[in-house]
Parts: C-alpha cells; sequence; structure tokens
C-alpha cells in the first residue's frame, strides 16, 4: 500500500478512540473516577475480536443462568452457576438458596457483576493501574446496586419487619436519622466508650508538650526496668490508644509488664492554624523531641524506636536522617522496630485508585483552601476500599434490620478520625506515593539533610500483616531490600489493625512467620523457607529486644524537674475533636 493510500477503516477506528482517550484524560476528573472507566470502553472497542470471544463467554454464562432459572422455576435441583466469595456474607442467609425466587435474583446479581469484573481486568490494551482504578470504581457501584441493599429485593430484611410488626424498620429509620446527624454510617455507637474511662487507661504522665504533640512517659509496673527506653511514634493518620485500648488488649500494658520504659507520641489535631506544618516538623518537633524527653528521665544515651504505619515512614526516613546528621558515637537511636510501614510506595495497596497526578493535584487544591484534609474525608476513602464489610454491612444491619451496632473498641478508634496539616500531606502524597522518591538515594532532602536509607546501620524488627490492604507486606517487606543493618522480618496473619494488636491469647487466635531478612531476598522467596508458628509475634519481638536494651536498673521516675508532669495520661491532645 503506498504512502498515499488511505488508511485502513480499524486503524481510522482506533485514531479516532486514542484521540478520544486524550480527551477524557485531559478533562476535569479530580478523583479519578471517569478516565479509567471510559478508557477501558474505548480498549474494548479497539480490540473487536477480544471483545468478540468475551461476549461469547457472557453469552454461555447467561444460557447457563437460563437453564439454572428454568429448573428452579420447576423445582427441580440445581447446581448454582455462580457463588459468592469465601468472604461475601451478603448472601448467607440459607433464604438466598432455599427460595427459587430469591436464588434467581441472587445468582442473575452475581453473574453478571462476575463477568464485568472479569472484563475489567481482562481489557487488552489497558495498563495495570488504570485496569485496578477501573475495576474498583465499577466494584463500588455493582456493591451498591447489590439486591441485599434494598428493602423490598432483601428477603431477610421483610422477614425481621414482619416478624417484629415494623418495629425493625422503625429502629432502622432511627438509626438512618442517626446516621444523618452524624454525617457517617456508624459501625459502633460512640456512646459505649470515651477515651480515659474505657479506654487508653493505662497510668502515666504527660512529660513534654509542644504545640505539635504530647509525649506520654507510662508509669511501670515492675520495680526495675531495662536500661534503654522504648519510644513509639504512632501514626498522626489516627490517635495512639489504639496501641493502648483496654489492658486486655494493650501493647503499651504488655511492654511494661516486660519490664520496659515506656513513651508514646499524642499527636495535636491539626486545624487552619496548622497549615504549614511540614513532614520536617514531624521529624524534628515531634519524634528529636519524643527522643530526647526519653533520654532525659532514663539517663540512658540511646532508645529503641517503634514506629507504626505513616509514623514507621517517619521513623525510616528520621533513621536516615539521624545517621547523616549525627556523629557514629552520638546517634540517639540503638535499634528500631517497624509495624506494616511503607518506605517504597511502588506498589502501595488499593488506596493506589486515589494516587495520580489529577486525584493529589484536587486534595491538594482542597487542602490549601482550609489548611487541612479532614480525617472523615479520608476516612472515607479507606471505608471505600472495603465497601461491602464497611459501608453496606452496615447500611443493611442498620437501616433494613434496626440493629445497635455492637460495641467495639477497635471500630470507635478508627471513627475517631484525625485531620492531615495542608503542608505535611500534600508533600507526603506527591513526594512518596505519587513519586516514591524515599528510596532514591538523596532524592529528597528532609530537614536539611540528605536521605538514603542504605546509610542505615542499626538492627531493625519489622513487622506486617497477611491480609494488610493498606501496607501490603510484600511491599513492606521491600524496606529490606534498602536499609543496611541486620534485618528480622514477622508476617503475621490478619489485617493491618489485628495483625498489630495481636497480645498472647491461649488458645491462639493468629499465627506468624518470622526469620532474618537479607538485603537480596524477595518476599515470597523469604516465605517459603520459613515455618509457620501459632500464636503472637510479640513473644518473639520480646526476645529479640530485651537482651538489647541492657541491664536492669530501678525504674526512673515519671517525671523531673528537667521533664515535670504536664497532666495525667492520656493527656489533653487525644480529646481533641
Amino acid at each position: 500500500m503506498s504512502r498515499h493510500d488511505p488508511a485502513p477503516p480499524i486503524d481510522l477506528a482506533r485514531k479516532s478512540l486514542r484521540e478520544l482517550h486524550d480527551s477524557v484524560e485531559s478533562s476535569v476528573d479530580p478523583l479519578g473516577m471517569a478516565a479509567p472507566l471510559v478508557h477501558a470502553q474505548l480498549a474494548w472497542m479497539a480490540h473487536p475480536q477480544e471483545l468478540a470471544e468475551a461476549m461469547g463467554r457472557v453469552s454461555s454464562s447467561l444460557w447457563a443462568l437460563q437453564w439454572h432459572t428454568w429448573r428452579r422455576m420447576v423445582g427441580l435441583p440445581s447446581t448454582d452457576p455462580a457463588r459468592p466469595n469465601k468472604d461475601d456474607s451478603r448472601f448467607e442467609d440459607p433464604v438466598w438458596a432455599d427460595s427459587p425466587t430469591w436464588d434467581l435474583v441472587k445468582e442473575w446479581y452475581l453473574v453478571l457483576t462476575h463477568h464485568m469484573q472479569d472484563m475489567l481486568y481482562d481489557t487488552p490494551g489497558l495498563s495495570q493501574k488504570e485496569r485496578r482504578r477501573a475495576a474498583f470504581w465499577w466494584r463500588n457501584g455493582l456493591n451498591a446496586i447489590a439486591p441485599s441493599n434494598f428493602l423490598w429485593t432483601n428477603p431477610v430484611a421483610m422477614r425481621k419487619a414482619m416478624e417484629t410488626r415494623g418495629d425493625s424498620l422503625v429502629r432502622g429509620f432511627r438509626n438512618f436519622l442517626d446516621d444523618l446527624q452524624a454525617g457517617n454510617i456508624r459501625m459502633t455507637d460512640p456512646e459505649d466508650f470515651k477515651v480515659g474511662r474505657n479506654l487508653a487507661l493505662t497510668p502515666g504522665k504527660v512529660v513534654f508538650r509542644n504545640d505539635l504533640l504530647e509525649v506520654l512517659h507510662y508509669t511501670p509496673t515492675r520495680p526495675q526496668v531495662c536500661r534503654m527506653p522504648v519510644v513509639i511514634v504512632t501514626p498522626w493518620i489516627n490517635k495512639f490508644y489504639i496501641l493502648d485500648l483496654n489492658p486486655r488488649k494493650s501493647m503499651i500494658r504488655y511492654l511494661l509488664d516486660q519490664g520496659l520504659d515506656v513513651f508514646i507520641t499524642s499527636w495535636k489535631n491539626p486545624g487552619e492554624d496548622m497549615r504549614d506544618v511540614s513532614f520536617d516538623d514531624y521529624l524534628t518537633r515531634g519524634i528529636q523531641p519524643l527522643i530526647d524527653t526519653a533520654r532525659s528521665l532514663s539517663g540512658s544515651p540511646q532508645v529503641h524506636a517503634v514506629g507504626y504505619c505513616i509514623g514507621g515512614t517517619a521513623l525510616t526516613t528520621y533513621m536516615a536522617w539521624a545517621n547523616r546528621h549525627f556523629a557514629p558515637e552520638e546517634m540517639p537511636v540503638a535499634h528500631w522496630t517497624l509495624f506494616t510501614t511503607l518506605a517504597d510506595f511502588h506498589k502501595p495497596g488499593d488506596i493506589e485508585v486515589f494516587v495520580d497526578e489529577g486525584s493529589i493535584r484536587f486534595l491538594s487544591q482542597n487542602m490549601q483552601r482550609k489548611g487541612y484534609l479532614d480525617g472523615a474525608e479520608m476516612a472515607s476513602a479507606f471505608r471505600l476500599l472495603r465497601a461491602n464489610s464497611l459501608i453496606w454491612h452496615y447500611v443493611v444491619h442498620g437501616w433494613l434490620y434496626g440493629e445497635t451496632p455492637p460495641p467495639f473498641d477497635v471500630l470507635f478508634w478508627n471513627m475517631d478520625t484525625t485531620r492531615m496539616p495542608f503542608a505535611m500531606h500534600s508533600w507526603y502524597l506527591r513526594e512518596l506515593y505519587l513519586h516514591n522518591r524515599l528510596i532514591e538515594k538523596d532524592a529528597l532532602t528532609v530537614a536539611g539533610e540528605p536521605i538514603d536509607l542504605g546509610a542505615i546501620v542499626q538492627p531493625v524488627y519489622a513487622v506486617s500483616a497477611e491480609d494488610d490492604h493498606i501496607a501490603p507486606w510484600r511491599q513492606t517487606f521491600r524496606t529490606m531490600n534498602y536499609v543496611s543493618g541486620p534485618k528480622r522480618f514477622v508476617l503475621s496473619s490478619s489485617g493491618h489493625i489485628l495483625g498489630i494488636v495481636n497480645p498472647p491469647v491461649k488458645p491462639p487466635k493468629r499465627s506468624y512467620w518470622v526469620g532474618p531478612a537479607r538485603r537480596s531476598d524477595k518476599a515470597d522467596d523469604w516465605r517459603s523457607g520459613l515455618k509457620e508458628h501459632a500464636g503472637s509475634w510479640w513473644e518473639d519481638w520480646m526476645e529479640w529486644l530485651k537482651p538489647q536494651c541492657g541491664e536492669l536498673v530501678d525504674a526512673p521516675p515519671v517525671a523531673s524537674e528537667a521533664c515535670p508532669a504536664l497532666g495525667d495520661a492520656p493527656g489533653r491532645y487525644v480529646l481533641e475533636r
């Protein structure tokens, strides 16, 4: 074909689709919802052969579904053509299987939604990131229209209404109004808990306070403690008392009973006046005062530092910063521990659906206007990642069944949200999530020092959770590929919270894998050589940590002249709304 011949029709069609794709890409789509869905549709239109094959599979399933429908309607036994996923509890009531009518409602919904999801994941010519984003938004839309979410298509809700003579609907309407007034779908009744009354009960004192944080020092439960104190950098996305829910679950109480001297951060809930607080400030006016206060009260020249989630990312950055900032003999942290911490943000988990230039620009502009990111907005985004279990479950049970949500301290803590300062969070999203610069040697300068994770030579104990969708364990493992010191890695069963809030109990509820890690290891190779241990990794952590924290000494005072008591634990900042 000569260069003057007209292009084949299929090429012209693909060219037009590419132009339409580019116009969508450049359009206003602040949260990145529309673009990946449109891109998926355009990709299928540009691949007619693959589309025909996919529609053939859909047609085959629909014929099977029609045959199943006929057999159920005439009373013949039939195997369901589609089954809910193992973690899908929406159709677990026997009526969804025993009644032909409701079985067919369920089956038509499942067949169609499963095919839509499969087609999105199989879309030709679409990047993996766009596949995940398109599937995420489609999944949330399909979850929203599930028959279980509506009174007239939920046989369980109608049965309860008849059994209670409408009382379940009255209670459900009250729950709806209460949620409307609260501005949120409540997962537990906030009146069931109060910080300082039945949460965060471990005795201690506030021994340092500035405009960014309070430092809490806990009263030792033993007359003698290890000389080197433990300092805990908690995430400022939520409040610190996840590690001190009640005496039975409290990691802080457990550490005290092990003979350790414990300090923890309680971050201030920022408002508009803190819009210019930066990530540098969280290191130099947050982590550094925490360490200095613990050294002053304990008399120990060094501490053991623990970081959880974003607190762990900040601690990782601090460790690289401190190894540049201090001479080796002056390094204030002897060794450190990470809980579910990302340093390499290449594949940050389900949250990736919100991470692109347009979404971050939109969020940054929104934060700039207010001076902060509202905690409720962030909580809503995280709940969307698990909408069936964290949103629609509570809609159905609260509004349709009229049930009062049971008391659950972890869910209360999850609802007790905090705000993010504009300067810090905008920088964090752009530099770490979007550009992933923490792992690049000297790509970031923090508090005047270039950051190189390879400069960290102190021993580290790192814990991740097998079912963590916020900090996926294979991605958190990659931190082991960058830091230089001795490394011990633990993979706990369960998720981001319960994999960490995991006290030893009998019989054991969870399990873990543990072993040394090398810089050259890959996550699955590391795990393949280890056996599963029943129980809590807390005991293994103590075996690793306590011998490194020095000899036993008389427990130091909780406060002193240099660090006077400014109030009782849990302090003032944790109570701020």
